[in-house]
């Protein structure tokens, strides 16, 4: 294990001795940089803090958005002579990671198989939801949705032994229906005996336990046996005993009760936000890249100190982009906290330009746990709104103050969104300030002289100060300026805020 210090120096933001220098410690509280298009966040704070990140050994996970991410991060660590810990997982690239098949290896207990696999596809398919406008905070579809996933996930389980997107799929677009009045008995008999792959798939969950079922009364004493069939108790005592059996009584009831009779708009709802997110999964390349071929990268490459760039940027993947980064964004954060820091301290990153589009919810509770699992996070976005349109519009306002409230470092850079610089204003807070007034009185031959001194408190940066900050370039010398704020820590002499120069060179910061 690396003896990585807390206090150890990353960053001196401002090269003054009475500035103390931005630390490891800081950085696990995370990183939060908003600035406009062109405001040089990206060039300026951003690449600043990549690049220490990257000298210091850490390691890491970027999720992109637009299609140059790649080529920016494979300069960064070109420089940071970091070349060799690259690795990117992209489709038909040199890289696969199965999902599924990590999610079930890296659970300890099978029971817990079926839990782990739901909450990781409610959390990208919610996630999805919200950003698409879609998000609905009624707990009755939620649960719809839940039990749709339990059930179809343990009949194949139950079935194959296994679950693979394919499968899981092929049951869904096939689970019973209500059946129609207007149609004639032939009809419903003929319904009956098309072959589908949930009947398939129940008739293997039923053979199973009733191969199960012999065993077990094979196995009982006579004595007993004579008990259970005077007392007509058999079916209580294997419900008891066998938990094959009890699952399988358990989705007998769900298919053919509670699902058939859900009402039709009900059902179709939570069927299309299911199956369309498996549907998106199954088609090429993403499929090969997440579905079907064996891993050969995994988020613990990065707690050996490689930089995973998920390059499926968004602007060109569009929602199953988005939808897979989230994936794997969320299963790698898990796979964070549950790391032993005893064994392994290497700080880590995760990254996201453009954060607005990877954001779920779990964030703010994964967040309010990083700095013991020595992660930082670093998102930057060009504003608050977007983090709310991303978060179920107004309606997910507290979700976007709770999430913002949990990173330490907030850096901005120039803005003309109101509500950002009104909140950054706000967050810098306000000075007292002592005002003199000068004035004269009397005559020609009696002059007299006066001096008042009043106090008042001003906002520090008023809103429209964000919007002059330099944004970089020529014309401005390529420097970039951004306020920094650390919460909790006056390292800026007495302050805990200061305008800080950043420089876009490309050599500067290294």
């Amino acid at each position: 294990m690396n003896n990585y210090d807390l206090d150890d120096a990353l960053v001196q933001f401002v090269n003054d001795p009475l500035v103390s220098p931005w630390t490891l410690r800081h950085a696990f509280e995370g990183v939060q940089i908003f600035g406009g298009i062109g405001s040089g966040k990206t060039s300026g704070s951003g690449r600043t803090i990549a690049m220490k990140y990257l000298k210091y050994g850490f390691g890491g996970l970027v999720l992109t958005v637009k299609h140059d991410e790649v080529d920016t991060w494979k300069e960064y660590c070109e420089a940071a002579g970091r070349i060799d810990d690259l690795l990117i997982l992209e489709p038909s690239g040199k890289y696969n990671f199965n999902f599924l098949t990590y999610v079930s290896e890296s659970v300890g207990k099978k029971e817990a198989l079926t839990e782990n696999v739901v909450e990781v596809l409610k959390t990208v398919i919610k996630a999805s939801q919200e950003k698409d406008g879609g998000g609905n905070d009624n707990a009755f579809w939620e649960t719809a949705l839940d039990m749709l996933m339990f059930n179809v996930i343990d009949l194949c389980k139950l079935a194959y032994g296994q679950i693979t997107v394919q499968l899981l799929y092929d049951i869904a677009n096939t689970l019973p229906q209500m059946e129609l009045t207007t149609k004639t008995p032939e009809q419903k008999e003929a319904d009956s005996k098309k072959a589908t792959p949930f009947k398939t798939a129940h008739a293997l969950a039923v053979a199973n336990v009733e191969k199960e079922l012999k065993q077990w009364h094979k196995d009982l004493s006579e004595e007993y046996k004579e008990k259970l069939k005077k007392t007509g108790s058999i079916k209580q005592a294997y419900l008891s005993d066998l938990a094959n059996a009890r699952l399988l009584n358990t989705l007998n009831q769900f298919f053919f009760i509670t699902l058939k009779n859900l009402n039709d708009k009900t059902r179709s709802i939570i069927d299309f936000m299911f199956s369309g997110f498996l549907f998106r999964l199954l088609r090429e390349p993403i499929y090969s890249t997440f579905c079907k071929n064996t891993s050969n990268i995994a988020p613990e490459n990065s707690l050996n100190g490689k930089i995973i760039v998920l390059n499926m940027p968004v602007k060109i993947y569009n929602k199953v982009g988005r939808d897979c980064q989230i994936l794997f964004k969320y299963i790698w954060q898990r796979t964070m906290e549950k790391r032993r820091t005893k064994d392994n301290n290497r700080p880590v990153f995760l990254w996201a330009d453009e954060a607005q589009n990877f954001i779920h919810e779990h964030d703010a509770d994964y967040q309010a746990t990083t700095r013991s699992s020595r992660v930082s996070t670093v998102y930057l976005t060009q504003n608050l709104p977007n983090y709310l349109a991303a978060l179920d519009g107004k309606r997910g306002e507290y979700k976007v103050k709770s999430f913002i409230g949990t990173l330490g470092t907030k850096i901005f850079h120039a803005n003309s969104d109101l509500d950002t610089n009104i909140y950054s204003s706000n967050l810098v807070g306000e000075k007292e300030y002592e005002r003199t007034q000068q004035g004269m009185s009397g005559g020609e031959e009696n002059t007299g002289y006066s001096v008042n001194r009043t106090s008042a408190f001003e906002k520090v940066m008023r809103p429209e100060d964000f919007v002059g900050l330099k944004n970089g370039g020529k014309k401005n010398k390529e420097i970039v300026q951004g306020l920094v704020h650390v919460q909790g820590s006056s390292i800026f002499a007495n302050d805990n805020f200061y305008i800080v120069k950043f420089l876009q060179d490309r050599t500067a910061n290294i």
